[in-house]
């Protein structure tokens, strides 16, 4: 799919890989939505990109949240061709830590982000693409890119409810792109790895040298704009589809 002039929805696109997306596609030509939470970081991202951008305030867990968002696009642009899945949380604690068992409201609350927001974003997404006309030689109306983790597949200690919730990601990608696949929707999966996100501008220099030290090559943490580089490839590489593409430098987590 040729992204310029098409339409892209950006979940989590006020910060990190989501708002490193947004550039990225706006760069090329796209027409972009961020949807997040973060309605001051978000408006003043869409303020500076200029034309051909909007915010929505967009609660990923809810549907009438969602739905509001989606129609707000079909308003401004008239399609969506676009979808990328970046909103997200992360929390830790042992199964049984120090203060008794993993609390099963943050284990929820994981989840429902994490796993039930992304399913939800895509699978209204997907019903307004499903309702276009295709855009592609081959029959395509849409791209859906969601985000995983690494810690689906080597998950740390206390990462029991986000390695699940990305987990469940990696595990519905290939039957959602099976069951889209008629309607000419592709669907894939990124896993990123350690990426300098603003998460880590908190931590000490030292603690980033070190866990940039377990990188095999290269050997520092991976930038935002890399991962936003592959959900280009992705988009624009018709044939890659039902695929969980790991970005993480060699990477294997250990436990801690």
């Amino acid at each position: 799919m040729i992204i310029k002039d098409k339409v892209a929805i950006v979940t989590g696109g006020a910060s990190g890989l989501g708002e490193a997306t947004a550039r990225r596609l706006h760069a090329l030509g796209a027409k972009v939505a961020i949807f997040d939470m973060n309605a001051a970081r978000g408006a003043d991202i869409a303020g500076e990109l200029g034309a051909g951008v909007i915010f929505q305030a967009v609660d990923v867990t809810d549907e009438a949240s969602v739905q509001a968002g989606i129609a707000a696009v079909q308003t401004a642009f008239g399609a969506i061709h676009i979808c990328c899945n970046f909103a997200g949380v992360a929390d830790a604690a042992k199964t049984v830590g120090k203060d008794g068992a993993f609390p099963l409201p943050i284990f929820t609350k994981v989840i429902h982000i994490n796993l039930i927001g992304t399913f939800n974003v895509l699978r209204l997404a997907a019903e307004a693409m499903s309702r276009q006309d295709p855009v592609t030689a081959d029959g395509g109306r849409g791209v859906i890119v969601n985000t995983a983790s690494v810690a689906a597949f080597e998950g740390q200690v206390g990462q029991a409810a986000y390695s699940a919730s990305k987990g469940g990601i990696v595990s519905m990608t290939l039957p959602i792109a099976r069951d889209l696949a008629t309607l000419g929707i592709r669907v894939n999966t990124i896993a990123p790895g350690l990426i300098h996100t603003p998460l880590f501008d908190s931590l000490p220099a030292n603690v980033v040298e070190s866990l940039s030290a377990n990188v095999p090559y290269p050997r520092r943490l991976g930038r935002p704009d890399e991962i936003a580089h592959l959900v280009q490839f992705i988009v624009e590489s018709d044939y890659t589809n039902g695929e969980v593409i790991r970005m993480d430098g060699a990477i294997r987590m250990q436990p801690r």
